[in-house]
């Protein structure tokens, strides 16, 4: 009863944090991904192309590119407008422009399982076979899986105006390029050397040395294991070397159609063969034209 009691007041006041239930402003932008394909490093990129006197650190962020998951009711409303807000919800036609990152589901598969890790919700002897599976019925998060995520953006929004879609690998082969095409998005001139400046401040061995101090500062570490890095290999591929095949097979089976719609070639032939006989290629396909 006194914790009903609590969360009434709190909710009352404007202090708990209102996730999908964020009041929604008509300039708003999100950062949206599933997790573990991007979205922090995009927020950093962001919020040093933003705001170019303010270097985005793992103290600020929350303000710079706030997450209503992390901070409350209240202080979202006093944030100043037009706000770039940080998001992994599943399709929510509130939004009115979107930047969307995409991953390769494996590298997703493979960042999640030293993700859970840190967040203590699975060990470190924890079978590799057994969280693929409940990674692809999206047990370890509320957004759903990442086939449900991502389709539940592309099919709805793909190729709007307000829709931006970022491929986490351009974003590495890349970075400036794909930053000046954020910065069109968002109506800032693509200057190089803002450019240039933005991804220097946010290039993965800043990002590390600045967790290493500042990790018990920022809501998605504090309470994590410190012996696991947030940051990790920033990079791609790395599916191919430590994920087992038949967790690789397994994820192509389900989801071959999308990561085919998307460009990652799939490791199994017959799962291409598939994949373009699927019944919702047809759905995607009508989406990306």
């Amino acid at each position: 009863m006194m914790q009903w009691l609590i969360r009434g007041t709190r909710r009352a006041l404007g202090l708990h944090h209102p996730g999908r239930n964020l009041d929604v402003f008509p300039d708003d932008v999100f950062i949206v991904s599933y997790i573990k394909s991007g979205n922090t490093w995009t927020r950093f990129l962001i919020a040093n192309l933003v705001y170019p006197e303010t270097p985005a650190d793992f103290s600020n962020i929350n303000r710079l590119t706030p997450d209503p998951e992390a901070l409350s009711k209240r202080e979202l409303a006093k944030m100043p407008r037009p706000r770039v807000l940080k998001s992994h919800q599943y399709f929510d036609p509130r939004y009115p422009r979107i930047i969307y990152i995409v991953r390769d589901p494996r590298d997703v598969l493979l960042s999640g399982y030293y993700f859970q890790r840190k967040r203590r919700l699975i060990d470190d002897q924890y079978p590799f076979e057994k969280y693929a599976a409940r990674f692809m019925a999206g047990d370890f998060n509320p957004y759903g899986s990442w086939g449900d995520n991502v389709a539940s953006w592309l099919v709805t929004r793909h190729n709007h105006p307000g829709f931006l879609l970022l491929r986490y690998e351009d974003m590495l082969a890349n970075t400036a390029q794909e930053l000046a095409r954020v910065a069109v998005f968002l109506g800032i001139d693509p200057d190089p050397e803002r450019i240039a400046t933005a991804v220097r401040r946010s290039d993965a061995s800043t990002m590390r040395k600045l967790e290493k101090s500042q990790a018990l500062l920022w809501s998605s570490t504090r309470e994590t294991r410190q012996d696991i890095p947030f940051v990790r290999a920033a990079k791609s591929g790395g599916w191919r070397t430590e994920v087992p095949e038949s967790a690789i097979l397994q994820l192509e089976a389900q989801w071959g159609h999308l990561m085919t719609y998307l460009g990652y070639e799939l490791h199994s032939p017959a799962q291409e063969t598939h994949s373009n006989s699927h019944p919702v290629s047809a759905l995607l396909g009508e989406a990306f034209r």
